[in-house]
């Protein structure tokens, strides 16, 4: 009986210690994905940014168009109105977001009804989506382009994967309303700024006066794209990890990932949205894309843009990137 008791304990010891190295590993996969202090003593940040670099489509023209893009902003930028703004979020943090305006705006209100809201991808940041801004100002509109939580100047614990941004990005909705009750706008998003604004649309509580969605390389939900970059950056199984990783989360950062779904949201959706995906997105696979266009019940367009990668879409071919988006709006944008 002692022996037995002796394996009992060994036993037990082993699987605790097990339990709780698990319990770190789990622990470190979640703070190494989206907590960004972290990733940084790690060179999460460095690596990820490397490896997205190299799955890139490297070819002449994109290259080309995307510098010329950078050109042309730069001195946009230099010239235009604009002005830091913050909120707070329903949690207690700063958010931090650079408005572009129109004289008229900061005049009267007068002039102009059209606003865009755009969002950054997944470790992105506000100043990588001037380039959408500027498109946009040109065409009218006056421009909110968001740090969403815990990335550029915004403050958070954990990257919202989609989730905590939709309800951050409902705070931008409320500023545009405050400044202008006519507004109609627009939301576009690129990579996991695309799904935050897909999660929005299936809200009923969305604004009415969001007239669109612009969806460039959207995942269809972050539990799986957390499973896919657990076997892509770590070499580890998706299962369990990544259900063990939504327990973690939820107790450490007040959301579960499986709540983080587009593709769920779309079925619900009745805003008009324009999916736009690159055909060679190394990252995000095409078929997200075309999954999410079909299951929306919204009024929809699919563009595919050939020898792109991700979010290189409006690199690779300008001309058809912002004239289907243009045409989009002009069906529903007053």
């Amino acid at each position: 009986m002692k022996k037995k008791h002796r394996v009992f304990i060994i036993l037990f010891i082993i699987i605790f210690l097990l339990s709780v190295l698990y319990y770190i590993l789990v622990n470190f996969l979640v703070s190494a994905a989206l907590v960004p202090s972290f990733m940084r003593k790690l060179e999460s940040f460095e690596r990820i940014t490397d490896e997205s670099y190299a799955a890139q489509v490297q070819t002449s023209d994109i290259q080309v168009n995307r510098q010329l893009a950078l050109n042309h902003t730069a001195e946009w930028v230099d010239a235009v109105d604009s002005r830091k703004i913050s909120t707070v979020s329903t949690d207690g943090y700063t958010l931090i977001a650079t408005e572009f305006y129109t004289q008229a705006e900061e005049n009267s209100g007068e002039d102009t009804h059209l606003w865009a809201l755009v969002l950054h991808g997944y470790t992105g940041w506000k100043e990588e989506m001037y380039p959408f801004a500027c498109w946009y100002y040109e065409q009218g509109y006056q421009v909110i382009v968001p740090d969403l939580r815990c990335q550029g100047e915004s403050e958070g614990d954990f990257i919202g994967m989609g989730w905590t941004d939709h309800y951050d990005c409902n705070l931008w909705i409320d500023y545009i309303l405050s400044q202008d009750p006519d507004a109609q706008i627009v939301i576009h998003g690129q990579s996991m700024g695309a799904s935050t604004a897909l999660i929005m649309t299936g809200e009923e509580a969305l604004s009415k006066h969001v007239a669109a969605v612009v969806s460039d390389c959207a995942y269809t939900d972050a539990y799986s794209m957390f499973g896919d970059k657990v076997t892509e950056w770590f070499s580890l199984p998706a299962f369990p990890l990544v259900d063990s990783a939504r327990v973690v989360l939820k107790l450490r950062g007040g959301y579960d990932l499986a709540d983080a779904s587009a593709l769920d949201a779309v079925t619900k959706s009745s805003t008009p949205t324009l999916f736009i995906h690159g055909a060679s997105d190394a990252m995000i696979s095409v078929q997200m894309s075309q999954e999410l266009y079909d299951a929306a019940v919204c009024p929809k367009e699919l563009l595919i843009i050939d020898g792109a990668g991700h979010a290189q879409a409006q690199d690779k071919d300008p001309d058809a990137y912002y004239g289907a988006i243009s045409r989009f709006l002009a069906q529903y944008i007053e």
